[in-house]
Formats: structure tokens, sequence, C-alpha cells
């Protein structure tokens, strides 16, 4: 349960937060949207952006993001245009470059938007990014703010998180936007599955002897944080159990740097096929998609399956409590521990408690619950003589 703010603080709360942000009106046509994390991130802020354009007619999006967030764009209609930015402010590969910082500046001047929107998680500072803005010369810049921004926001959301309660990402955002005049009665999170990438996936499965149109289920076993992944062995006692009990395909799916963990988890399982590698974006959309289960690490896929309605057995590592599965059938599973909301990519007590605590049985019993519950047919498992 969330804890609930004591009368006096939520009253200035209020005052605080609507004397510091207004309706945006008409005029305001182009908007920067500023997401600078990962996917699921960007999936998350969706029905914002929908909410954010719809407010007007005619607004145009341009979202500015990393390379992991830059591939949702062609995906999500509320998304008229993309930029890539390896921010020096978060966490990346690439090596800081100020020539780049400048010439990112240069180019978000030229464009002449009206305002910008920095969406981010109450433990990322927005000023980076407002400062940015600043200099671009955006003059509306709306974001959520710890301490007070002066100048470098005209409009700004008092940050009460995590102190009186956190929210998930997605009831964060929509709070946000809704400062502006931005409301939204569909809050659903949007991932758009186009025919060609549901057409390609077929063919890379009937090379497979793979039926898309047969039950299957769909296993994740990576995850971007070493701290959110389920040891890649259960994964393949998981396996090997629904593979038995099912006699279903079991298609393993990761990027081309994550096959040492799905070769793993596939294990020795006759229904296992690793897909590591083999898929693009809309393609693993289109997968989840048909799914009657996903299993997976908290991670991207988690949040496509929020957006696509598929149903999801979500290993949830604690590290931050923000980004459960949204309006979809789910289970959530881990093992409550002391050291919950470390926001840590490494484990800091070097236990993995909150994952390790799960044990195999329970991830299997939660996907035939979903099994049986999403579909009007109850599905009996195989069981060996004896």
């Amino acid at each position: 349960m969330k804890p609930m703010l004591a009368p006096v603080v939520e009253a200035h709360a209020r005052k605080s937060a609507a004397s510091q942000a207004r309706e945006w009106g008409a005029d305001v046509k182009r908007i920067l949207c500023i997401r600078l994390d990962n996917l699921g991130d960007v999936l998350m802020t969706t029905p914002a952006l929908h909410a954010l354009r719809a407010a007007q007619p005619g607004r145009h999006l341009t979202l500015l993001a990393s390379r992991a967030g830059k591939a949702t764009a062609p995906f999500i209609d509320a998304i008229d245009d993309v930029i890539e930015y390896d921010a020096p402010w978060v966490r990346q590969d690439a090596p800081i470059d100020a020539l780049a910082d400048l010439a990112m500046r240069a180019r978000l001047a030229s464009a002449h938007f009206d305002a910008a929107v920095i969406f981010s998680v109450y433990s990322q500072n927005p000023l980076p990014a407002a400062m940015l803005c600043h200099l671009a010369g955006i003059p509306l810049r709306l974001a959520h703010c710890r301490e007070n921004p002066y100048g470098l926001l005209t409009d700004w959301v008092q940050e009460t998180e995590p102190q009186h309660g956190t929210r998930h990402e997605v009831e964060r955002q929509l709070a946000l936007v809704a400062r502006v005049g931005a409301k939204a009665d569909d809050t659903r999170m949007r991932f758009s599955v186009r025919p060609a990438d549901i057409d390609s996936l077929t063919q890379k499965l009937i090379a497979r002897d793979v039926d898309m149109d047969a039950p299957f289920i769909v296993v994740h076993p990576g995850a971007s944080a070493e701290s959110r992944r389920y040891p890649v062995e259960r994964f393949a006692e998981t396996i090997e159990r629904l593979g038995a009990q099912l006699e279903w395909p079991i298609l393993v799916t990761g990027s081309r740097s994550e096959s040492h963990l799905c070769r793993a988890a596939c294990g020795t399982s006759p229904y296992a096929h690793d897909l590591s590698g083999a898929l693009e974006l809309g393609e693993l959309a289109a997968l989840i998609q048909r799914a009657r289960v996903l299993i997976s690490n908290n991670s991207g896929p988690v949040h496509l399956a929020s957006a696509l309605g598929a149903p999801v057995v979500d290993l949830y590592a604690l590290t931050n409590p923000q980004h459960m599965p949204w309006q979809t059938s789910h289970r959530v599973l881990y093992h409550d521990v002391s050291c919950r909301w470390c926001y840590r990519s490494v484990c800091p007590e070097g236990h993995h408690a909150c994952l390790v605590g799960v044990e195999v049985d329970e991830v299997v019993s939660a996907a035939l619950e979903l099994i049986e519950e999403e579909h009007a047919s109850p599905v009996h498992p195989i069981t060996q003589a004896s």
C-alpha cells in the first residue's frame, strides 16, 4: 500500500505544483519529449505521450532518446520524429564528447520547439536536460524536480517520491503531463505490431519447425543489469518442466550478446528453441503478442507484454518499485528482502536473495495459472505414467 502524504504536506504539494505548472494552449504545437533511458522506460511513457499529443489538435512530438529508446519510435504512433542522443548524464558506453553536446544544442535550437517535457524516474535529476533545453531556446520546459529549478524549468511539479510513496512509472508520467492540461482517459501502454514483422517472424519460425498459430511459450532469461537476472539454471529447469508437461515449443529470446544465457536456459529440453540474436524488435513484439505466456526477468519484454496485453510471469528483482507489469494479466514473483529498492545494477549484498528466493515450482505454477486463466479451454498438463 502506498504511504499517504500527511495532510499539511499534501496540501503544500498541491499548492506548490499548481503554482509551478499551467495549461499549455493551442500555440504549443512542437514538443520535444526527453526520455533518455531504456526501451521499457519509453514504453511506460507512451500513455503520457498519447495524452500530450491528443490534448491539442495538430501537435507534433519529437522523442529525444538513447539508442535503445530510439528503437521503439517506429512502433509508437504518438511519436512523429526521433533524435538519438547519448547524454553525458545518463549511464552509457560512448565516450563523453563536449562537441557532440554542443552540436545537439544547436540541432535542438534549429528545430524551434515550443516546449519540452523531461520524463524521468524519481532518482534522476532533470536539470541537465533542462539546461540543454534552456540553451537551445525552448521557451517552455516541464519536469518533476526535487529542488527549486529557478529559471531552468518554466513549469515543474514538486518531486515527492519516494519519501511520500511511489507510483507506477505510467502513473508518474501521466501525472506530469496532466499539469499542463494533457489528461488521459485511456491509460494503456502502446506498441503497434506491423504486418511485415508478423510475416518475417512467421518465416523464421517455419525454418525452426514452429507453427506460430499453435500454442507456445516465450522465455527471456536476460536483463541489462546483473541484479535483475533470475539464475539461468532455474530458467533451464522451468523450461524442462513446462516442455515435458505441455509438449509445447518454448522459444528463448535475447540479444546476440545474451546467446550464452539463452543456450544455458535451453539446456537439454527438446522443446526449447534458441532465438538469441535472431529477432528484430518488431518480430519480438509479434512473438510476445502471440505467446500463451511470457516468462521473463523484469526487462524490456515485460513492458512489451504490457503494451500488447500478453500474459507475463515477471521475475521481479527488488531493485526499484515502479516498473511492474501494467494493465495485463500477470504474476510478479520475488522474495522480499530488507535491502529492497537498492537501485543497483549489481546486487550490493552479493546474495541476489530477492530472486534466488523464488523457487522453480512457483514459476511453473504461475505460468500454468495464467495459461488457464487466459484461454477458455483449461490446460491439462501431461502427466507421466507411474
